[in-house]
């Protein structure tokens, strides 16, 4: 079967795996242990924070290790809210956010505050005045995802960080999408915190990172915590810190080359889909897409059903993001384009990884071309 779900995950790099089985053998010892062997540890970790720090060019001090982005995203919106700028409830957000922040704002919702959703305009991207309009006097907390996982628009993380800096607001962004498929380094130290995951970038799951900017004074959300500084309770995965470092430190530098070849990849399936392109919508933002997520939808026919189809004939595509799927209502993504729930049903997702090809992706436009004929009942020119 040929893959094309990488935005969901990846196959672990057989470097980064390599090194998750020499950390759990040789460096097996609790990171918080005083004896030598749990001081091993202890200095492994600190050398991969510092690692992954200087890759993405922040302050060691402020990241800390996690179970993945979804931990991440909760731990960054709590420890935000516990050191605001000021006095205040109200948080801005996006409506296609990650379902971990959907769900952790609403539980802060339950607490008294308020939320306001941003929808997406056409091009999959929020609308920088309405998100201006929507800052209030007690506005304390902005979170925007940086690169959408069903769609791949890629948020102006710059501008909406100049904007909160002016109105002293906190802004967390969601960058699991974007660590290690562009370039974050001038982004990073613009916003009060983000999150990363290791299983996106060919590291294991079940680890992941977040930053926050150590000048924020955050009290704990877990009482009585003493693992990373007491940000979360549990004894660190090193061997998954150390594996997800591997893989980190494998991806950065090849960046903007992996980036030109999906450039290259989606040129091509755009390409191969032009003889149903009456029948074919894609959701992408001109200038400010990550060419390695394809979202789309065919007039007619359920996304499901071109999944399993897709799955017979020996692709492995998506309806969206992992994280909604068995859910029976439309993804939050197309509640945020606006899409109509029919047409929201019929939205597919098509991603690359690092080792997909030319030949993969013609074979794959083929095979959709050949669903769409087959099902229409009409000759396809």
């Amino acid at each position: 079967m040929i893959y094309f779900d990488y935005a969901a995950t990846t196959p672990i790099d057989p470097e980064a795996a390599e090194v998750y089985v020499q950390a759990a053998t040789e460096f097996f010892g609790n990171s918080s242990s005083l004896h030598d062997i749990g001081g091993n540890s202890s200095a492994l970790l600190e050398n991969c924070r510092e690692e992954l720090a200087n890759l993405v060019n922040v302050d060691k001090h402020g990241l800390f290790f996690t179970s993945g982005g979804s931990e991440s995203n909760f731990l960054a919106i709590e420890a935000l809210l516990s050191a605001p700028k000021k006095q205040g409830k109200h948080i801005i957000s996006g409506v296609a956010e990650h379902s971990s922040i959907h769900g952790a704002l609403n539980r802060l919702k339950a607490l008294g505050y308020e939320i306001t959703f941003l929808p997406f305009q056409s091009s999959g991207l929020i609308d920088l005045e309405k998100l201006v309009d929507a800052i209030r006097p007690d506005t304390v907390l902005i979170t925007i995802q940086h690169v959408n996982s069903e769609i791949g628009t890629i948020q102006p993380i710059e501008k909406i960080a100049h904007i909160c800096k002016e109105k002293n607001i906190h802004f967390h962004s969601d960058f699991v999408q974007s660590f290690g498929k562009i370039n974050i380094s001038t982004l990073a130290p613009q916003v009060s915190s983000f999150s990363f995951s290791g299983h996106k970038i060919y590291g294991p799951k079940g680890v992941g990172g977040v930053y926050i900017d150590p000048s924020i004074s955050w009290q704990p959300f877990f009482p009585g915590g003493s693992h990373e500084k007491g940000l979360r309770p549990g004894t660190v995965n090193v061997p998954g810190v150390a594996s997800m470092t591997a893989a980190a430190q494998l991806i950065f530098p090849s960046i903007s080359e992996t980036y030109h070849h999906y450039v290259g990849l989606r040129t091509a399936l755009l390409e191969a889909l032009n003889p149903i392109q009456q029948w074919v919508q894609f959701f992408e933002a001109e200038g400010a897409q990550l060419p390695s997520i394809i979202g789309l939808r065919i007039a007619g026919i359920e996304g499901q059903w071109v999944m399993l189809e897709c799955n017979r004939l020996g692709f492995a595509i998506s309806t969206g993001s992992a994280c909604q799927v068995g859910m029976q209502s439309p993804s939050k993504v197309m509640k945020a384009l606006e899409v109509s729930d029919g047409q929201a049903k019929e939205f597919i997702r098509i991603s690359f990884g690092r080792s997909t090809s030319i030949e993969d992706v013609l074979k794959l436009g083929e095979a959709l071309v050949g669903i769409v004929k087959e099902y229409k009942g009409t000759v396809v020119i």
